[in-house]
């Protein structure tokens, strides 16, 4: 299997010299990285070359690093049922560069899009209805990037006294910050059945 991904490895960086960066097949996967100006010509190419036929989509993500210039990661998952192959393929993105949708070439990339738009922030030009999916209207930020607070910006609740949602800046006090990472059995004050046993083991 590995030899035959290499070949399509090398075909495709071949064919795709201007949009390929690198190649490589690690543990019976293949993945390529891409230019992230090229995705929607590339994965075209995927779909319609007789060697690839890579009709499925199965996936768009993102892996967020901050550190780097070029912080993300764009991950795209591809199945050739013809040729019975996977392929990964990546692209680096700044935080403000914006990436060729590809629902031109596979429609069902239209809520993966949206998806990797509301978690990580990533804009994808010629998307017909870019807009959030997962979190609400108003929301603040985007959940998946590593700077974003845990306890989120926004609490949601449903108030009675006004009979509808209200939204409140969050608010924590102190001790709801400081943690002793001790797990509920370590923090018990009681003795459960059995627990002889392991101080008889140590006697």
């Amino acid at each position: 299997m590995s030899d035959a991904l290499q070949e399509l490895a090398d075909h495709i960086a071949d064919r795709q010299a201007d949009a390929v960066v690198s190649t490589s097949v690690t543990h019976g996967e293949l993945t390529v990285e891409i230019t992230a100006t090229e995705a929607d010509e590339f994965v075209e190419f995927l779909r319609a070359d007789p060697t690839c036929q890579f009709s499925t989509l199965i996936d768009i993500t993102a892996v967020d690093h901050p550190e780097r210039d070029k912080r993300f990661d764009l991950v795209w998952h591809f199945l050739s049922m013809y040729q019975n192959h996977r392929i990964r393929v990546k692209a680096q993105v700044r935080d403000d560069q914006v990436v060729p949708s590809i629902t031109g070439v596979h429609p069902s990339a239209n809520w993966y899009e949206r998806e990797v738009f509301d978690m990580f922030g990533i804009l994808f030009s010629g998307h017909p209805d870019l807009r959030r999916i997962l979190t609400d209207y108003g929301f603040r930020g985007h959940p998946l990037r590593k700077d974003f607070p845990t306890t989120g910006y926004t609490e949601v609740r449903y108030d009675e006294t006004l009979k509808r949602v209200v939204y409140e800046p969050v608010k924590l006090v102190q001790e709801y910050r400081q943690f002793d990472f001790m797990s509920p059995w370590e923090g018990a004050e009681y003795i459960l059945p059995g627990d002889e046993k392991s101080e008889e083991a140590k006697g």
